[in-house]
């Protein structure tokens, strides 16, 4: 039985690389367009050809969504959105589908992708993780996203969490963010991409039900510092992703 998911997972990563690249080529050009606008007509644009664009790769993958808690996001506010990260899938299900206009962070290597890169520095603030230099920019373009009023979403683990805990450690840039902007932030808690896409194996895709949780938001006046913020944040998302694990 294993020998024959494992076969089956093969050819499923096949066909949903074969769905991505033809997508890419599909909503390329409107993606490129979008460039071309000016702020905010530019991030809501994208915004709304990524969901369409996510919502048929889901279709074509076979993989279904379903998402809850999308009433913490208060009309007229905007947030730092932070998000567990377990599989390549995350970075595309995360921008879709929270209920307004954002930008993502992504790392430097993702941008030189051909085709896929162009369009991620459409959506993402750019940081290359070596540079001092660039990480200083790119926190203050996340301010200057939050000042047009749209969304930041971050993944406070920084990479993929390859281990067997539920939460890799936070760092702290998206707390020093909210402590500097004010701004509160919304934990989002994303289920079973690691079973569609494990990080443990180099090319396999499993059709799954998928499931995206928006907790409600947490204010950084309640915290002493962006520690203690952290601190309080890690361990209500570790304990919400154990607890409900089994019930998604």
């Amino acid at each position: 039985m294993k020998l024959i998911k494992n076969i089956s997972g093969r050819f499923f990563a096949a066909w949903a690389i074969f769905i991505f690249i033809l997508s890419i080529f599909l909503v390329f050009i409107p993606l490129w367009v979008t460039g071309f606008y000016n702020e905010p007509k530019k991030t809501f644009a994208f915004y709304k050809i990524s969901r369409v664009w996510t919502n048929f790769l889901l279709l074509f993958f076979g993989c279904t969504l379903k998402i809850k808690g999308e009433e913490n996001f208060k009309k007229g506010e905007n947030y730092i959105v932070i998000s567990n990260h377990n599989s390549m899938m995350d970075i595309t299900m995360i921008t879709p589908f929270i209920p307004g206009p954002n930008k993502t962070i992504a790392k430097a290597e993702i941008s030189k992708v051909p085709v896929f890169g162009a369009m991620s520095k459409r959506g993402s603030v750019i940081v290359d993780r070596k540079s001092k230099t660039s990480r200083m920019e790119s926190f203050n373009k996340m301010k200057d996203v939050l000042k047009l009023g749209f969304h930041m979403a971050i993944y406070p683990e920084g990479t993929r969490n390859k281990t067997d805990q539920p939460l890799k450690e936070f760092h702290d840039g998206a707390f020093k963010l909210s402590f500097e902007t004010n701004k509160p932030i919304i934990p989002a808690i994303l289920f079973n991409t690691k079973r569609a896409n494990p990080s443990d194996k180099a090319f396999f895709f499993w059709p799954t039900n998928l499931y995206l949780d928006f907790l409600p938001a947490v204010y950084p006046k309640d915290f002493g510092d962006y520690i203690q913020l952290k601190e309080y944040l890690f361990e209500l998302m570790k304990t919400y992703y154990v607890t409900h694990l089994n019930h998604h």
